[in-house]
């Protein structure tokens, strides 16, 4: 009966504080991670009133400061939880240490990757290139398509956005070459509108330059523009067309949702004026395209 004994006694006094680190540490980790939560979204609701993409620069950094600290704390909580079990447990910590050095070095050749990502995430915070909600297009490591979209999670080792199609997409910050930051302080709607050569530029000017103060007189356009929409004139010359640019300073993030607006009021426009845009030109001879191929099968 020595053996059962002892493990009950084992299981009474180390055992049990074993249990109550590994459950206390659990139940600490989640307070901070809930913390963390009501943290950030306090200030996502004094920040923004409801849009998650109009934030100031500085809320939005201490979203992503927040996040990294609350991710900190929860690893400094497991790793004190683990040294003080294999203590209680009666397992000498110095001894593993030169185990835990060839461990480490061989962790070290093959975390590279992993280190590099950590501290791109720091100098990422740190020097505020984007937040959470900014609207970015991130360039990685081996070129091909940008990756555009909202940004909805900042950390030390990834960067999480989700895509105008709703994808979320998880970038490893140290693959992150170029970042365009589409939503920094304000934004830019560009409209440009192709008019025939032959039609009367100074006209198209004057009815563009009324379509911008038109907007921005409107109750539901203007709060998101900064400042009367401007017609920069004509951008460039083809043979059959001419395209005049307009552009509008807007809110970051409201640029996309501008220029809609601004496309459908120079249509209405112009079709107020009885002017015409020129049309799509014609596929070249056996270039059909997917609506022409379609229809001839």
């Amino acid at each position: 009966m020595e053996p059962l004994d002892t493990l009950l006694t084992w299981l009474a006094g180390r055992g049990l504080e074993i249990v109550l680190t590994i459950l206390g540490s659990v139940l600490l980790a989640r307070f901070v991670a809930w913390v963390g939560e009501k943290i950030t979204d306090s200030i996502d609701a004094r920040a923004t009133g409801g849009d998650a993409l109009v934030r100031s620069e500085a809320a939005k950094h201490r979203h992503s400061l927040t996040q990294v600290i609350t991710w900190t704390l929860i690893v400094l909580i497991y790793a004190v939880a683990v040294f003080a079990v294999l203590d209680r447990a009666g397992i000498p910590i110095s001894g593993l240490v030169a185990p835990a050095t060839v461990l480490g070095v061989g962790l070290g050749f093959g975390a590279q990757r992993i280190v590099g990502d950590v501290l791109a995430g720091f100098f990422i915070i740190t020097e505020r290139q984007y937040g959470f909600g900014d609207v970015v297009a991130i360039q990685v490591v081996g070129g091909g398509d940008e990756a555009t979209g909202t940004i909805e999670d900042v950390t030390l080792r990834v960067t999480r956005l989700r895509s105008p199609d709703g994808e979320v997409v998880t970038l490893p910050n140290g693959q992150i070459v170029k970042v365009t930051n589409l939503s920094r302080d304000w934004a830019r709607a560009v409209v440009d509108v192709p008019v025939p050569t032959a039609m009367d530029v100074s006209r198209v000017n004057d009815i563009l330059r009324e379509v911008g103060a038109e907007a921005f007189r409107d109750p539901r356009l203007h709060p998101l523009l900064l400042d009367p929409p401007s017609v920069m004139g004509v951008e460039t010359i083809d043979l059959e067309q001419v395209n005049v640019r307009m552009v509008a300073r807007t809110l970051p993030g409201k640029q996309f949702e501008v220029g809609r607006d601004l496309r459908a009021r120079v249509v209405l426009a112009f079709r107020r004026e009885g002017l015409s845009m020129p049309a799509p030109p014609a596929p070249a001879p056996g270039d059909l395209s997917p609506a022409s191929a379609d229809g001839a099968r």
